[in-house]
């Protein structure tokens, strides 16, 4: 999954109603009316929110008689869950270099204050 393709992921998974069509096939390939029954929206807008994740990558459709069974693309999302994993770890890494840098100021306050103390004790 390219860079451009996981922008769209994250762009599809913006709407409510496509993270729980991606939350109901993470269970498992479903039909569009499987899909719509578990829902509040109409077959065809179900068939819409699929063609939006079919274009970003994140599900794909198979035929089985007359009908299409969709299921989610596990390579793209595990691109997106790379993503976020990298993002989570910039931010930990972020967070623990401020929290180095206020526990050095700290302690550099706590040094200073305690050298001026022992400068003016008899």
């Amino acid at each position: 999954m390219d860079a451009n393709r996981a922008g769209d992921g994250w762009s599809a998974l913006a709407d409510g109603t496509r993270r729980a069509i991606v939350s109901r096939l993470a269970d498992g390939p479903l039909a569009v009316g499987q899909l719509a029954a578990g829902l509040p929206v109409s077959r065809s807008a179900v068939s819409q929110h699929l063609k939006v994740l079919k274009d970003a990558g994140l599900v794909s459709e198979r035929a089985a008689g007359t009908r299409r069974l969709y299921r989610l693309n596990p390579a793209a999302v595990a691109a997106l869950r790379d993503q976020l994993d990298t993002f989570w770890q910039r931010a930990l890494a972020s967070y623990a270099d401020v929290a180095e840098q206020a526990g050095a100021g700290q302690a550099g306050a706590g040094q200073a204050g305690a050298g001026q103390a022992t400068e003016e004790s008899p």
